[in-house]
């Protein structure tokens, strides 16, 4: 098999690495633009819109959906038992997703109506063919993950709405709500993820040393624990937050819901003994990951009563909780998936760190004094693109090349 088809062969194999690869290019055109900007000079981006715009629109609907449809494709068919993906879907999806890209960076070229339909054509598809799969086995919380993938479809409808200048459209209100919305997803699919792996590894730790924990309990002592109702009120303020920032409701609803998940969230993770892998990065960093979902909660909703920065605290969610996110699942779905170990290869690793230092940065920037805004953001965007690289270089091969076979 070539690496060509083989990379159409596995929704996570072509998706993972067009996330990968915008993720690197879209973030090193915005710090470039950036960059030229802080020394006082002027660089028009292809796109005939606010620079703004087409970077937000760009990393959560360009990367941020790439990564969404690599992992869903992936997983829903595990979780249903219905047949994956193939290339005769993977093929036009892909095509799809780059016809997306190509409108938003012709934009002006492109009449800006057609531009739009092509930037939102990606995720009907997209959740059309997660129903497929789903209407095998339609449980409450999978479907769940369908309604978000139709909720970040609606925010990116009113990003182009506002762009082509028709009634209903609101980019700023769009770009937040789906920001807020990937978290509520990182909220479903890292609740269940983050202790279940954990578990496991704990639960192989203690067999090692001759103890044998009761994997039947969610009590078992040592091992993860999820409460029911912290579960519940978690993902409510989560999903309150993102209808609540998409619709453009009042701040004291934002930030209500914004601090309710934080402290929700931060109590959520204290259960699932984090510290106990910390010495296992590719466990360690989907802990960290959903620390930082929870700490941009807490800044979000401060900013929302006046506390700070809201672009800070938006970019610290966007940056530190989905790009963390982001690379915790697309290096442990890539090692696994190919039949490779589960263990971060070292630049992999690195990523893991520079990601939140990046979303550090970048909150910094935003909340420091103006002289380091241009500074502090550029160095946020090279970092993050610094840390998409070094997954590309690191786990590039295994998306294209043949699974291992375990020895």
């Amino acid at each position: 098999m070539t690496a060509l088809k083989r990379l159409f062969s596995e929704g996570f194999r072509v998706f993972f690495l067009l996330a990968g690869l915008w993720g690197t290019v879209a973030m090193l055109v915005w710090g470039l633009w950036l960059a030229v900007h802080g020394l006082g000079g002027m660089m028009d981006l292809p796109a005939d819109l606010p620079p703004q715009w087409w970077h937000g629109h760009e990393m959560i609907f360009g990367f941020g959906t790439a990564a969404a449809a690599g992992f869903l494709l992936t997983a829903v068919p595990n979780w249903t038992g219905a047949p994956p993906a193939g290339r005769r879907f993977l093929i036009p999806a892909a095509a799809l997703w780059l016809a997306g890209r190509a409108g938003l960076w012709l934009w002006g070229i492109v009449p800006g109506p057609v531009a739009a339909v092509l930037a939102l054509a990606f995720l009907p598809v997209l959740a059309a063919r997660i129903w497929a799969m789903l209407r095998a086995a339609p449980k409450p919380a999978n479907l769940m993950v369908l309604a978000l993938v139709g909720l970040i479809w609606l925010a990116q409808l009113r990003v182009m709405l506002d762009a082509v200048g028709w009634a209903g459209g609101d980019a700023p209100a769009g770009l937040h709500g789906a920001i807020a919305t990937l978290i509520a997803l990182i909220i479903v699919i890292g609740g269940r993820i983050t202790p279940a792996f954990t578990r496991n590894a704990l639960a192989r730790k203690a067999m090692l040393a001759g103890a044998a924990p009761d994997l039947g309990t969610s009590k078992a002592p040592g091992l993860p624990v999820s409460l029911p109702m912290l579960e519940r009120t978690t993902l409510a303020a989560a999903i309150s937050a993102a209808v609540a920032i998409t619709l453009g409701l009042p701040d004291a609803v934002i930030g209500t819901a914004e601090l309710t998940l934080g402290v929700a969230q931060l109590f959520r993770i204290a259960r699932w003994q984090g510290w106990a892998v910390r010495g296992e990065p590719i466990l360690a960093v989907l802990h960290g990951a959903m620390a930082l979902v929870g700490l941009g909660a807490l800044l979000q909703g401060l900013a929302a009563f006046g506390i700070g920065s809201e672009i800070g605290a938006m970019h610290f969610s966007a940056v530190g909780g989905i790009g963390t996110m982001v690379m915790a699942v697309m290096s442990r779905a890539t090692l696994g998936h190919t039949g490779r170990a589960l263990r971060a290869p070292f630049p992999v690793a690195l990523a893991y760190a520079l990601i939140p230092l990046a979303a550090l940065i970048r909150w910094a920037a935003a909340v420091g004094p103006l002289a380091l805004y241009y500074p502090g953001t550029i160095l946020a965007a090279t970092l993050w693109a610094l840390a998409f690289a070094l997954y590309l270089i690191a786990l590039a091969p295994a998306l294209l090349g043949p699974r291992r076979i375990p020895e």
